[in-house]
């Protein structure tokens, strides 16, 4: 059994482990209500947004051919636009998004990586951090200092970046892996298409909708205001679900950790007396022996 002065010492890193991260999981939770707020504003606009580019694309003759962002090639390479965090502790949160890049490169994308013709875009220390890891054999970059300083212009400085390289012809499509935001709990690993944007005629229940639109001065010259808006909102949406499902993530394994340190705790406590009684059990039967030699 380990002497008193060991398991104080463990008793006191267990308590000092508890404080760090009950610390943490504060933070992240105050973090995630900001980040949920945020995510609510965006995400219904970008989903309207996404509607009416795919109305205006199908409605516009020509859109394919007319407007870079819609264009349909098999010229170019495929961009992987992964997207996780800077920071670790946050469960399985950075790991899957490493995991769902390499399923792509050896599955969907085999034959593309196979030409050389697959790049990934790690935004998020950790990203690259796990594909060095795993040494993925593709070539990669790091959005550096992305998240030192997140605002909705760095987001559209990315994605401006992303469209003028596409519309340039070196990539034929961009696709963006993300964690999608569903409660603090959960978070589902998701794939969607940045570029080429799609060209889709409206449903039924949306045909009412886009029905009452006046578009002046013309739908090809509202489309192609909108394109770049599309591409920076549906980008800056991934990253704010992003960002919400990180501190979720973390909220949620450093409460895990809080409990497990705290169940440690009461293990190491009891083992604490156990030794501690068993010490002074053994100083009174020395002291006993002793003074029966005396007398005897």
């Amino acid at each position: 059994m380990a002497n008193l002065k060991e398991i104080r010492t463990r008793i006191g890193s267990v308590r000092s482990t508890m404080q760090v991260t009950g610390a943490m999981k504060m933070v992240s939770a105050a973090k995630l209500k900001k980040a949920q707020n945020d995510v609510a504003k965006v995400r219904p606009f970008e989903q309207k947004l996404s509607q009416l580019m795919g109305f205006l694309g199908s409605s516009v003759a020509g859109a394919e051919q007319n407007y870079p962002a819609y264009r349909v090639s098999d010229k170019g390479k495929i961009l992987i636009v992964a997207i996780a965090s800077d920071k670790g502790l946050a469960g399985a949160f950075n790991a899957n998004i490493v995991k769902e890049v390499e399923r792509l490169l050896s599955n969907d994308f085999a034959a593309d990586r196979a030409q050389g013709n697959v790049e990934v875009l790690a935004v998020g220390k950790q990203v690259s951090k796990g594909l060095r890891t795993r040494h993925v054999d593709v070539p990669y970059t790091e959005q550096e200092g992305f998240y030192d300083s997140l605002t909705a212009q760095t987001v559209y400085e990315v994605a401006d970046g992303i469209r003028s390289r596409f519309e340039g012809k070196e990539y034929r499509r961009v696709v963006v892996l993300y964690n999608m935001f569903v409660n603090a709990a959960v978070q589902n690993v998701s794939m969607v298409q940045l570029l080429p944007l799609q060209v889709t005629p409206p449903e039924e229940g949306d045909k009412t909708f886009f029905r009452d639109f006046i578009i002046e001065p013309s739908k090809e010259e509202v489309l192609a205001d909108l394109i770049p808006q599309a591409i920076r909102t549906r980008l800056l949406s991934v990253v704010r679900e992003s960002l919400a499902s990180e501190h979720g993530a973390r909220m949620t394994s450093m409460h895990k950790a809080t409990d497990n340190a705290g169940e440690l705790l009461g293990e190491l406590q009891l083992q604490y007396n156990k030794a501690r009684q068993s010490a002074i059990t053994n100083e009174l039967i020395e002291i006993v022996s002793g003074a029966s030699a005396l007398n005897g």
